[in-house]
């Protein structure tokens, strides 16, 4: 069983129809791709989704583990309350994981109830197509390199494909968030270009990680995204691996770049 699937979907709360009220449809070939991802997942039987979330409690030197044994979704602070929804934690995968790594890839537990919002919107947008899976969530590290996020991707994949469960990873990750004048961080023109490398650069999958190595530091920063090292960890986990790049969809209609994509193997 082991690897079913792995997608990269972006974390707008606009997407909520309760939150992006006026502005959902704008969304709406966003809105479809995760329509896709669900029904696929909830298809193939999923049992655990991993998710790479840039929004939690981030160490400085080293990675972040949410071992709850549940973990609950709020959607408050977007001015939402949705019915109480709980995901239970995969405590023996998280386990596993922790055993797995290398003393070089420190990794930090955390049993932290409420989601952060980076996981909280793709776990709440996917239970509500698929219905019960488990959850785990996975931080980046502050200053780890992007190297070092690939080497905890392959390292997950080695877990993963131990296990007899159904699992499926998921990077959330929003692209630049410098897009246009109205942008949340404000315009820059290396927004597009880091957009638009990113996604060339994703759509040859066997070299992507290499070419991801190489971007300059200042584009990376420039562009304001949070998403790069969510995405490392994915390819990771994909390593050795042949696949192929299929783009559900990229939309830029708020500043800010939405990318949901899938890795076909």
């Amino acid at each position: 069983m082991a690897l079913i699937k792995t997608i990269i979907l972006p974390h707008s709360p606009l997407l909520i129809p309760e939150i992006g009220r006026a502005n959902y449809s704008f969304l709406d070939k966003t809105v479809v791709a995760y329509k896709q991802a669900g029904e696929s997942l909830k298809s193939l039987g999923i049992e655990t989704i991993i998710i790479i979330s840039p929004h939690g409690l981030a160490q400085d030197n080293a990675f972040t583990l949410n071992v709850s044994p549940e973990m609950s979704i709020s959607l408050q602070d977007f001015g939402f309350i949705p019915p109480k929804t709980v995901l239970s934690g995969d405590s023996l995968l998280a386990d596993q994981i922790k055993n797995a790594l290398p003393d070089e890839l420190p990794m930090q537990l955390i049993s932290e109830n409420m989601l952060d919002y980076g996981s909280a919107i793709p776990a709440y947008l996917l239970k509500n197509i698929i219905g019960d899976f488990k959850i785990i969530v996975i931080i980046p590290a502050e200053n780890i390199s992007l190297e070092d996020h690939f080497a905890l991707g392959k390292n997950l994949n080695h877990v993963i494909e131990a296990s007899d469960k159904k699992i499926a990873v998921l990077a959330s990750s929003d692209l630049s968030h410098r897009l246009k004048r109205k942008s949340p961080g404000g315009y820059s023109p290396k927004g597009a270009k880091f957009d638009n490398k990113l996604i060339e650069f994703l759509s040859d999958p066997e070299n992507a990680a290499t070419n991801i190595f190489k971007m300059d530091s200042k584009l990376i920063k420039d562009a304001g995204e949070c998403g790069l090292k969510p995405i490392t960890v994915l390819l990771g986990v994909l390593e050795g691996m042949k696949t192929e790049a299929r783009i559900f969809s990229y939309q830029t209609d708020f500043g800010v770049g939405y990318l949901s994509l899938e890795f076909e193997f």
